[in-house]
Formats: structure tokens, sequence, C-alpha cells
């Protein structure tokens, strides 16, 4: 692996890792959150896609590839409100072993991956890992009744959310269309979503003034800045000729170490000393999980 592979494999660490902090330490509520990083991910692929000279897919490619769209974003409203309840630092293992979970399985029964019945041992035994590890970054060593019921509500919103995030990366599959080329309509797909989600809250409380009228939600284009970078870098990084897509996708779930670490030091969301050390072995196992799942 060259150096300049490696820059661009670590992208989604910076992009991915960072994203849930500032669009946490940005504030506002979650359709604030889902209209700034959309608008903002929208700008960063207009901007490619003309820089590149890329030309909008036509076609079963651009229904789908919006279609992915729709699902990201409307699976990351559901992020954005399980921060709410237990915090990013908290949020961010358990999505991202669902959607390790969501895609592997995907593999395995959709697309036929680990064929033998070794690769299937060792992948569900990783399985097995991402699970546990999960659960060690939500351990906490002093319960109470209303956290642990703000936990539940949490993992079963990520859990339905998984759903929106496996059309993300299923749906350009169907297409069999290329990552940088669906970029832009998936962005589109993601706008409107936004969109819709701030009309319906508006039309539902008449009274609030609407989310699309608010300055915050124009501050988390920022956010939105930090993720499309990530996903385009994680595209570029997952070509055969650059890192490949099993080394790309290990070195994108390195993400989730930072999205934990940075909610816990610049969001202030608390640890004791022993739920710090149990989160970092818990970061490591999900880290060593992943890289069962793509090397069997």
């Amino acid at each position: 692996m060259n150096g300049i592979a490696l820059l661009i494999g670590l992208g989604p660490l910076l992009g991915w890792g960072l994203f849930p902090t500032i669009a946490s330490k940005i504030g506002g509520k979650p359709v604030n959150q889902i209209i700034g990083t959309t608008f903002g991910t929208f700008i960063f692929a207009l901007v490619y896609n003309l820089a590149q000279g890329i030309a909008l897919p036509s076609g079963a490619a651009l229904i789908w590839s919006i279609i992915s769209g729709i699902g990201w974003a409307s699976a990351q409203i559901l992020t954005f409100h399980s921060f709410t309840l237990v915090g990013s630092s908290r949020a961010m293992p358990i999505t991202t072993a669902f959607q390790l979970l969501g895609t592997s399985l995907w593999g395995v029964f959709a697309l036929g991956d680990w064929p033998s019945t070794s690769d299937k041992l060792v992948g569900f035994l990783a399985l097995a890992l991402i699970i546990l590890g999960a659960w060690m970054t939500t351990w906490s060593e002093h319960k109470t009744d209303e956290n642990s019921v703000k936990l539940r509500k949490a993992v079963i919103i990520l859990l339905v959310g998984e759903i929106g995030y496996w059309a993300y990366s299923a749906a350009p599959q169907a297409a069999k269309i290329d990552g940088s080329k669906a970029f832009l309509p998936q962005a589109i797909g993601m706008c409107l979503v936004a969109i819709c989600y701030a009309v319906y809250l508006k039309v539902k409380e008449p009274s609030q003034r609407s989310a699309l009228a608010q300055g915050v939600s124009y501050k988390q284009i920022i956010s939105g800045f930090f993720f499309a970078f990530a996903a385009l870098t994680y595209l570029i990084s997952a070509q055969p000729n650059m890192n490949g897509l099993a080394t790309g996708f290990i070195l994108s779930q390195t993400s989730v170490v930072l999205a934990t670490l940075t909610g816990i030091w610049f969001l202030h969301e608390k640890k004791t000393k022993k739920e710090m050390v149990v989160t970092l072995i818990g970061l490591a196992i999900i880290i060593g999980a992943a890289t069962m799942t793509v090397i069997v």
C-alpha cells in the first residue's frame, strides 16, 4: 500500500469520525441536522461532479441512486434522534455494529459471500464479536432505570434505521452503477428526505418556525462537508487501483473509534474509568471483527 492510497483510505476516519461530533456540537434538532448534512453533501457532490465532468446517470441507475440517498437520510434522522437519548459516543458504536451486521449478512445471503463452511464459521464468529463489542461500549457502571430505558429506545431506533443504511449500500448495487457516478444522485435523494421532513414537521406544528428558515440548519452544512468528504474518499479508496474494497472497508471502520472518543472528549459525554476501559476494549473488538468479516 503506497502512502497516497493510505492517506485517501483514512479519509473516512476523519470525515465519518468527526461528523457526528461536529453535528452534535453545532446543535439544533434532528431536522436541523439532517437539512444541513444533506445540503452540505449536495454542494460537495455537485462541485465534485462539475470538477470531474461527471454527468448524471439516467434511467434505472438514476432512480436507484436516489433511492439509496433516501435510505441514508431516513436512517440518519433516526440516528440523530438516538444522539438525543444516549449521546453520539454510545450511539455510534451501536449503529456501526448494525451496519457491519447488515452489510455482512447481505453479502452472505444475497451476494454469495463466505461460500465455504470455514468462511461462514469465521464470519459468524466475527458478527458475534461485533455484537459483543457494541454492547461493551454501552456498558454503564452505575445503571439507572431512566438510562436503561433510553438505551433500549436508542437501540430500537438504530435497528430500524439499519433498513435505510442497508438501502444506501444495496440500491447502487441493484443498478450496477459506479460509486462516484451515484454520489450526486444520492445527495439529491438525501435532500428530498430532509426537505420533506422539514415540511412535514411544519404542517404538524404550524406555530413552530420551519427548520428551513432556521440559521442552525445552514450551520450544519459544515457537518455535511465532513460526511461527503468521507463518502467520496471511501469510494476512491475502494477502487482496485487504490486500496481495494476489503482494505478500504477496514480503513473506513476506524471512524467509529474517533467518533466515540471525540463524543466523550468534546461533547463531555462522561464515562467512569471502568466504563472508558470497557469502551476502548469494545471498540478494539469491533475493529478486529470488522477485519475478520472482510478477509474470510
